[in-house]
């Protein structure tokens, strides 16, 4: 018996015209073109969910580190503080506190330093 793909390969087709939807010219009219363009438009948006990620992880840390030194504190300091005062802040928290709470991260700062000086002197 014959196979016939019509109704699948319409379903396909549709599908993948429809994520096309939006761009210019045969970007959106050409089966070829369309297919190429969304399997490269798709490549690039798993690659920079990636991307985002560190790309917001170094804003955190830039900001951090503009804030600990405003304390007399470095970078590198301020997290090896948190760890020895058993402060669990990621760096998302800890920008965030250090722009819109600077009284809690002045808290913060004080018990990082008293942590540091506690661990320089054992």
């Amino acid at each position: 018996m014959r196979v016939k793909y019509g109704k699948s390969r319409h379903k396909k087709k549709k599908r993948i015209f429809a994520e096309a939807k939006g761009r210019v010219g045969g970007l959106r009219r050409l089966w070829r073109t369309v297919q190429e363009h969304v399997r490269r438009a798709r490549v690039y948006a798993f690659r920079d969910r990636k991307v985002r990620k560190r790309d917001f992880r170094q804003l955190w840390i830039m900001r951090l580190t503009a804030a600990a030194e405003m304390r007399g504190l470095r970078y590198s300091q301020l997290i090896h503080g948190l760890k020895l005062a058993n402060i669990d802040l990621n760096r998302k928290m800890l920008s965030e506190l250090a722009i819109h709470n600077t009284e809690v991260f002045d808290e913060i700062t004080a018990v990082v330093k008293a942590a540091l000086d506690k661990a320089a002197k054992a």
